[in-house]
Protein backbone atom coordinates (compact mmCIF):
# COMPACT_ATOMS: atom_id res chain seq x y z
CA UNK A 1 0.00 0.00 0.00
CA UNK A 2 1.48 3.35 -1.15
CA UNK A 3 1.53 6.49 1.10
CA UNK A 4 -1.17 8.93 1.31
CA UNK A 5 -0.23 12.37 0.32
CA UNK A 6 0.66 15.04 2.99
CA UNK A 7 -2.68 16.95 2.25
CA UNK A 8 -0.87 19.81 4.71
CA UNK A 9 1.87 20.06 2.93
CA UNK A 10 0.04 20.26 -0.56
CA UNK A 11 -2.01 23.09 0.65
CA UNK A 12 0.64 25.15 2.14
CA UNK A 13 2.65 24.76 -1.10
CA UNK A 14 -0.46 25.93 -2.86
CA UNK A 15 -0.67 28.90 -0.49
CA UNK A 16 2.79 29.67 -0.46
CA UNK A 17 3.33 29.55 3.40
CA UNK A 18 6.88 29.91 4.15
CA UNK A 19 6.65 27.69 7.14
CA UNK A 20 8.54 24.92 6.00
CA UNK A 21 11.17 27.72 4.87
CA UNK A 22 14.31 28.64 7.05
CA UNK A 23 13.77 32.29 8.68
CA UNK A 24 15.87 34.89 8.53
CA UNK A 25 18.42 34.83 11.51
CA UNK A 26 17.38 37.19 14.08
CA UNK A 27 19.94 40.68 14.68
CA UNK A 28 22.44 40.15 17.16
CA UNK A 29 21.98 41.40 20.75
CA UNK A 30 25.20 43.72 22.20
CA UNK A 31 27.83 42.52 24.15
CA UNK A 32 28.03 45.14 26.01
CA UNK A 33 25.44 47.68 27.21
CA UNK A 34 27.09 51.25 28.73
CA UNK A 35 25.92 51.67 32.33
CA UNK A 36 23.19 54.08 33.07
CA UNK A 37 23.70 58.15 32.96
CA UNK A 38 21.51 60.57 33.95
CA UNK A 39 21.08 61.46 30.07
CA UNK A 40 20.36 57.68 29.07
CA UNK A 41 18.81 55.43 31.83
CA UNK A 42 19.76 52.18 32.23
CA UNK A 43 18.46 49.40 30.08
CA UNK A 44 18.17 45.39 30.09
CA UNK A 45 21.37 43.89 27.73
CA UNK A 46 17.78 41.92 26.23
CA UNK A 47 15.65 44.75 25.14
CA UNK A 48 18.37 46.73 23.87
CA UNK A 49 17.03 45.53 20.75
CA UNK A 50 13.76 45.29 21.05
CA UNK A 51 10.73 47.53 21.34
CA UNK A 52 6.85 46.68 22.99
CA UNK A 53 4.19 46.52 21.25
CA UNK A 54 0.95 47.54 23.43
CA UNK A 55 -2.45 46.22 22.28
CA UNK A 56 -5.75 46.65 24.08
CA UNK A 57 -8.05 43.54 24.40
CA UNK A 58 -11.02 42.61 26.53
CA UNK A 59 -9.99 41.05 30.13
CA UNK A 60 -11.17 37.79 28.82
CA UNK A 61 -9.10 37.66 25.69
CA UNK A 62 -5.75 37.87 27.97
CA UNK A 63 -7.66 35.19 30.47
CA UNK A 64 -7.92 33.00 27.55
CA UNK A 65 -4.50 33.70 26.14
CA UNK A 66 -2.90 32.84 29.51
CA UNK A 67 -5.11 29.39 29.67
CA UNK A 68 -3.64 28.47 26.47
CA UNK A 69 -0.61 29.23 27.35
CA UNK A 70 -1.17 27.30 30.76
CA UNK A 71 -2.46 24.38 28.79
CA UNK A 72 0.49 24.39 25.87
CA UNK A 73 3.21 24.81 28.89
CA UNK A 74 4.47 28.04 27.28
CA UNK A 75 5.16 31.93 28.20
CA UNK A 76 2.56 34.02 26.58
CA UNK A 77 5.72 36.12 25.15
CA UNK A 78 6.05 32.35 22.68
CA UNK A 79 2.25 32.11 22.51
CA UNK A 80 2.35 35.68 21.11
CA UNK A 81 5.30 35.14 19.20
CA UNK A 82 3.81 32.09 17.53
CA UNK A 83 0.47 33.69 17.04
CA UNK A 84 2.59 37.13 15.36
CA UNK A 85 4.47 34.34 12.92
CA UNK A 86 1.27 32.49 11.95
CA UNK A 87 0.03 36.35 10.77
CA UNK A 88 3.25 36.68 8.96
CA UNK A 89 3.00 33.09 7.21
CA UNK A 90 -0.68 34.30 6.54
CA UNK A 91 0.66 37.54 4.46
CA UNK A 92 3.52 35.82 2.94
CA UNK A 93 6.07 37.45 4.79
CA UNK A 94 9.09 35.90 6.94
CA UNK A 95 8.33 34.71 10.17
CA UNK A 96 10.44 36.76 12.18
CA UNK A 97 9.32 37.00 15.88
CA UNK A 98 11.48 34.94 18.42
CA UNK A 99 10.73 32.52 20.71
CA UNK A 100 12.55 31.79 23.63
CA UNK A 101 13.82 28.86 23.45
CA UNK A 102 12.55 25.68 25.98
CA UNK A 103 14.13 24.99 28.90
CA UNK A 104 14.69 21.33 29.82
Amino acid sequence: MSKAPNLAAALADAGGSTRRRPSPEPPPIPAAVPLATPDRPYRQPSRTVTRPITVHFPEEVRDQLKLIALQQKKTLQNLIAEGFNDLFAKYGKPEIAPAERAKT
